[in-house]
Parts: C-alpha cells; sequence; structure tokens
C-alpha cells in the first residue's frame, strides 16, 4: 500500500500538477480564484455567524437568512475544493511536511464538524428561536466558533508560504 508522501509525490508528477507548477500565469490565476472563493464562503458564513451572535441583522430570521447565504456558501466552498486541489498538486510534498498547511486542513475538519453539529443539534429547533433577536447559545457557540475557525484557516493559508 503507498504511503501519503508517495501519493503526493505521484500527484506532482500528474500533467495537472505539472502544468500549474512550471506555468508563467496558470499557479497565480488559480491562487486568485481561491482568494475570491474564500471571500464568498468566509463572508456568507460570517454573516450568518454575526446573526446567531447577535451582532448583525437581528431583525432577519435566521432561517431565512441562511435560505439566502448557505448557497453562496456552498459556491465559495466548491471554488476553494477545486482550486485548492489544483494548488496542492503543484506543490503536494512541500504542503505535506508544512506546518501551516497542515493546521489549514485540521481546522477545516473542524468547521466542518462545527457546520454538521450545528444543523444536527441548535438548527433542530430554529422555528422556536428564528425570529428573536437573540439565539440559544449553542446557535451563539456554533457561531463563535465557525468565525474563529474560518479566520484561522485564512491565516493558515497564508502561513503555507512563509513556513
Amino acid at each position: 500500500m503507498p504511503s501519503l508522501f508517495s501519493l503526493c509525490q505521484w500527484l506532482e508528477h500528474t500533467s495537472v500538477g505539472t502544468a500549474v507548477r512550471d506555468s508563467l500565469w496558470l499557479f497565480p490565476v488559480i491562487e486568485t480564484i481561491h482568494l475570491f472563493g474564500i471571500v464568498i464562503l468566509v463572508g456568507s458564513t460570517s454573516a450568518l455567524d454575526l446573526r446567531l451572535l447577535g451582532f448583525a441583522m437581528r431583525e432577519q430570521s435566521v432561517s431565512k437568512l441562511a435560505h439566502r447565504l448557505l448557497p453562496w456558501a456552498w459556491i465559495g466552498f466548491i471554488i476553494q475544493i477545486v482550486t485548492g486541489f489544483l494548488l496542492f498538486s503543484s506543490e503536494a510534498t512541500k504542503c505535506y511536511t508544512n506546518l501551516g498547511f497542515r493546521i489549514k486542513m485540521a481546522l477545516i475538519v473542524l468547521a466542518g464538524a462545527n457546520a454538521v453539529l450545528f444543523h444536527m443539534l441548535a438548527y433542530r429547533s430554529v422555528d422556536k428561536w428564528d425570529n428573536a433577536p437573540s439565539t440559544p447559545f449553542m446557535a451563539k457557540f456554533a457561531g463563535c466558533l465557525s468565525i474563529l475557525l474560518w479566520f484561522g484557516i485564512v491565516a493558515a493559508g497564508r502561513w503555507i508560504a512563509f513556513l
């Protein structure tokens, strides 16, 4: 069974990894699109998180706001996955040992778990607190943790280039 590092080596030597790495413009263009994806994802989730925390849009129902913002979050997330994979393919072995990359991946897993737990626990009873200016503790906790995790992901992503 191949090791994870050998899979990274293989990925770097695929035509996709080589093309991204060797092109003068491809990596920066993909990275720019990756940044737009971050803006869409973190912007939409942060707006919902600020509502959950009671800091913004308190007159809006949580469910209507979620209905409007979550499709944008998914679009941003899909952009992140596609462009992130392309960027990773060009320097997979470097990322494999990079502490910033490892922290970013761990934080993404935690952000995903936070979102799943929010929807399984707090959001199930949204009909009881949907229009209330103040949300229950679990919703506030999930919103606060989400903001911290996504901003940590962005920071760790920047650190990849410097570690």
